[in-house]
């Protein structure tokens, strides 16, 4: 039975999707932006971009498709790609909602979701001490 469970692992190891390719950390280091998009879900909505949202939506979207037609399938790239899609598409129905909340027509609440960013932080500079 070990043996069995050695000759998978060492399937993984030397597979065409495994760790020694670029096809498995890819991935892998893709999931930090599944995980700051799950740590946004905590910030105003305010402060969320649209298009950025935007584009990690059509990224998740395309590249899910994308990875089950490639040889070799990517099924870790896949699952990455969607959880990415998901997620923004989480916040791009809060962006929606929230703006729909405050009054604003269809037409306002999309040219709001994808004209602009979120307002920019206004840093105020202290005037020079005079002697």
């Amino acid at each position: 039975m070990a043996a069995r469970g050695v000759n998978g692992f060492q399937r993984f190891l030397q597979s065409e999707t495994g760790p020694k390719t670029i096809h498995f950390w890819a991935p892998v280091m893709k999931w930090a932006l599944v995980f700051a998009g799950i740590s946004d879900l905590n910030r105003p909505v305010e402060s969320l971009s649209g298009t950025q949202q935007l584009a990690l939506f059509a990224t998740g979207a395309i590249w899910t498709r994308w990875c089950l037609i490639i040889k070799p399938k990517n099924y870790l790239l896949a699952s990455v790609n969607f959880f990415l899609g998901t997620v923004a598409s989480v916040q791009l129905t809060r962006l929606f909602v929230h703006n729909r909340s405050q009054g604003k027509s269809y037409a306002e609440t999309f040219q709001a979701l994808f004209s602009q960013g979120p307002p920019k932080a206004k840093i105020e500079v202290p005037a020079p001490a005079t002697a």
